[in-house]
């Protein structure tokens, strides 16, 4: 009986020993490379040096890693629409998947759908478009440094790069993110002009529908008790804001866009957070455009309406109310 317990014993004793030769492995592996369990498999580190997500030695400090949860965050909402969509080049898309980054500023966020997606690809393309030509020209060095080649840079506004013969007639993503103003209202445009199956949108600083309501409020305020909500300035600017963005779903809506809203961070990083998917389901809802419409007359916006809402059928019809 005795050397049957130390036989079976054995066993145990011999699983409890290969864990303890493991674990000096995985921390021998560790040390070899300290950001293995910090990046993705196959990421450049000199890419994540270059967007100062790791520091010049390719460390990560306390501020490089919340960057790096950042980009991860913003990542993975992307790469579940990526993985929704044809990669295969044909005859429509001859370019394989396409991704127009409108105010692309140093192009983060190309570059690194580009070195995480596409790179294992081996087709499809990424347009930046940015409207500062030193931070253009930098991201096409950058580009033909990693041997990113399936990459373009343009030196075009967003409302520019619609009529731009340097992009195909079809794209498949569209992305915005903070884009000032109206220059989301334009991506929204180029999107809906490029036939995109896919937008996703963190708009900024919008100002345009704010500027309306401060032009009305006096008539607003003999008209309706809704306008206290803009009657201080600073109300006017955040209910434009709101509005704004309503609206823009509404639109997307219309034009057969299924629409998702929600944060892009918490509240702590930005204030500027709100991220609206909109994915190409060719169902316009009649219902969203009579909305749209009809907020529009009620908060005396309707001038917008020949502007920022051309793709809604019978605008000709409207009364320029605003």
């Amino acid at each position: 009986m005795t050397v049957q317990k130390t036989d079976m014993a054995r066993p145990a004793k011999d699983s409890r020993h290969q864990v303890r030769q493991g674990a000096p492995a995985r921390e021998a592996a560790a040390t070899a490379n300290p950001l293995a369990d910090e990046l993705r498999p196959g990421q450049s580190v000199e890419l994540l040096k270059e967007l100062h997500i790791l520091t010049r030695e390719g460390k990560l400090n306390q501020d490089s890693r919340r960057k790096l949860k950042q980009v991860y965050h913003l990542y993975q909402f992307i790469e579940k629409l990526l993985l929704e969509l044809p990669t295969q080049a044909s005859a429509a898309s001859p370019l394989g998947l396409t991704v127009a980054d409108h105010g692309a500023g140093k192009s983060y966020l190309g570059f690194i759908l580009y070195d995480l997606f596409l790179k294992q690809q081996g087709q499809g393309h990424i347009f930046g478009i940015e409207s500062r030509p030193e931070l253009v020209q930098k991201s096409q060095e950058l580009a033909a440094r990693l041997g990113f080649d399936r990459m373009s840079f343009l030196n075009l506004t967003v409302a520019e790069s619609a009529q731009s013969a340097l992009l195909p007639e079809r794209i498949d993503m569209v992305t915005a993110l903070h884009a000032c103003d109206t220059a989301t209202d334009d991506a929204i445009a180029f999107g809906l002009q490029k036939q995109a199956r896919v937008m996703v949108l963190v708009p900024c600083c919008q100002a345009e529908v704010a500027r309306v309501l401060s032009q009305h409020k006096a008539l607003s305020l003999s008209r309706t008790p809704l306008s206290e909500l803009w009657r201080h300035p600073l109300h006017t600017r955040e209910m434009g804001s709101q509005i704004t963005n309503v609206l823009r779903c509404l639109y997307l809506e219309a034009c057969g866009y299924q629409v998702t809203v929600t944060e892009l961070v918490g509240w702590e990083h930005s204030m500027k957070n709100e991220l609206i998917i909109a994915r190409y389901t060719g169902q316009p809802k009649r219902a969203s455009a009579e909305r749209l419409r009809a907020l529009l007359a009620e908060f005396g916006l309707l001038s917008l309406i020949h502007t920022r809402f051309t793709a809604l059928s019978d605008n000709s019809s409207l009364v320029d109310a605003g």
